[in-house]
């Protein structure tokens, strides 16, 4: 896993991540490590390209976290929490279910050389925590999740937070009645996304 500059985001961000370089050898070493099969897609693996649009936006405005205690929500590795923590946020925690995540943050933001809380479990199964801002970079690609992921977007805007998603293309995806604040052509893999770029589309809660 090397770990590279990020070379998607367009200008270059000076950010580094632990990257895998292929998703199935990864995601086999990582069942037979666990001793578990049927697992997850090793999700803290790989910049997505919901994240990296998410985490373009941030960089190319980073008045929208500067200040603020923001939290980078089904995180994977951590990529908008550390460009969150990069860009002034005043406290910055990060939140997935799968506690592999919490390794692959802890090595990300020591590359980058900012602080990051951690924070697991299912936050979308209560009521929002209190933040002023809410990341989530690919979240959209499962109907019932998708639909359990607005509905929290909902309650956690009616509380004063300000939520920006993005999502490359999902079939569950916002659709009707909300217009996006900005869209990214976003290189990938074929591997990751069976093309070589996705269109990635920013919201704001």
């Amino acid at each position: 896993m090397p770990g590279i500059v990020l070379p998607h985001l367009d200008p270059p961000a000076e950010l580094r991540v632990w990257q895998a370089d292929e998703i199935t050898p990864i995601w086999a070493a990582t069942e037979t490590d666990l001793q578990r099969q049927g697992l997850e897609p090793p999700f803290w693996a790989f910049p997505w390209a919901g994240g990296q649009g998410v985490a373009r936006y941030i960089l190319e405005h980073p008045e929208t976290v500067r200040g603020k205690r923001v939290l980078d929500i089904a995180c994977g590795g951590g990529l908008l929490a550390i460009v969150a923590a990069s860009a002034g946020a005043v406290e910055v925690t990060a939140n997935d279910i799968d506690a592999i995540c919490e390794a692959a943050l802890a090595l990300n933001a020591e590359a980058n050389g900012v602080a990051v809380r951690w924070l697991g479990g299912n936050l979308i199964t209560a009521p929002p925590p209190d933040f002023d801002v809410i990341l989530a970079g690919d979240v959209f690609y499962e109907r019932d999740m998708s639909a359990s992921f607005l509905e929290w977007f909902a309650a956690a805007a009616q509380q004063g937070a300000t939520i920006y998603a993005g999502d490359p293309g999902r079939a569950y995806a916002p659709k009707g009645g909300l217009d996006p604040v900005a869209e990214y052509s976003i290189a990938t893999t074929m591997e990751l996304e069976s093309a070589e770029r996705r269109t990635c589309r920013v919201w704001e809660f």
